[in-house]
């Protein structure tokens, strides 16, 4: 069987999200075809069918029954709602959620899995999805083989990951990205009393981003916490005090950063 036969049915997108709208366009660009999107909102279920050339719903039941793959792509909290109501005939139906275990599945499907893009999606900004690792993980061997096909279709970076190590693997994801992007907000709420912009911040993101990625992070620490230096130290969270919850940040991070060097070191 070739491949496009293994889903000459078409996929079936539970939601319309950054997620769901970046892998629906990936599927699509692979030559799939998009059979509906569903999301309950209806405005946000059309907008992205009409990029994908598919048919839309904003009701569970009006999606259909016969497609080949239904992915669900929403909200980690109606991941579970949505298994309950869903009806397929004989379609594998998997979520792209990396906390969320393949276990929602099992009580009622019997081809069933994750496909886990591990990246950070805005609908506003184009991704290369040849170079987002994809998480894979299935209810039985074939059903595994016919999802690492798939993947490797949209990405040269395609891993078979259980959902005990995927959580993990999330959870390092919120540090490095999440958590990140966080300091780089608090770093601008910092600047707002000053001329200076966060412009003159972004060669230095882009470098220790660029450290992390050719080394181990930990070797590329850098900055007064990983020398324990009380002088700069304390000046700096002098100079938080009008701002007490960056203040507390400040001093837990820094900590945080001398005691995992000792460690390491």
């Amino acid at each position: 069987m070739s491949f496009n036969n293994q889903f000459q049915n078409g996929i079936v997108i539970l939601g319309a999200g950054n997620v769901a709208t970046h892998l629906s366009i990936a599927l699509k660009n692979a030559g799939l075809e998009i059979k509906c999107v569903y999301s309950k909102t209806i405005e946000a279920a059309k907008k992205l069918a009409l990029k994908v050339d598919s048919h839309y719903a904003n009701d569970i039941e009006h999606i259909p029954v016969e497609a080949d793959l239904y992915i669900i792509a929403v909200k980690d909290e109606i991941i579970e709602e949505i298994v309950k109501h869903i009806k397929l005939k004989y379609g594998i139906i998997i979520h792209t959620a990396g906390s969320i275990s393949i276990d929602v599945f099992k009580e009622r499907f019997e081809n069933y899995g994750v496909f886990y893009p591990l990246q950070t999606f805005s609908k506003n900004r184009e991704i290369d999805f040849s170079v987002v690792p994809i998480c894979l993980e299935a209810s039985n061997k074939i059903l595994e083989n016919k999802l690492f096909d798939l993947a490797k279709r949209l990405s040269r970076n395609v891993s078979i990951v259980d959902s005990d190590k995927r959580k993990k693997l999330h959870l390092a994801a919120v540090f490095a990205c999440n958590f990140t992007n966080h300091m780089y907000s608090v770093a601008t709420e910092i600047l707002k009393d000053t001329d200076l912009s966060f412009e003159f911040l972004k060669p230095l993101i882009d470098e220790t981003a660029q450290k992390a990625i050719d080394s181990d992070p930990g070797l590329a620490q850098t900055g007064p916490a990983v020398r324990n230096d009380q002088n700069v130290i304390q000046e700096h969270l002098e100079m938080l005090k009008d701002y007490p919850e960056f203040e507390k940040i400040y001093k837990f991070v820094s900590e945080s950063i001398y005691k995992l060097n000792k460690k390491k070191n």
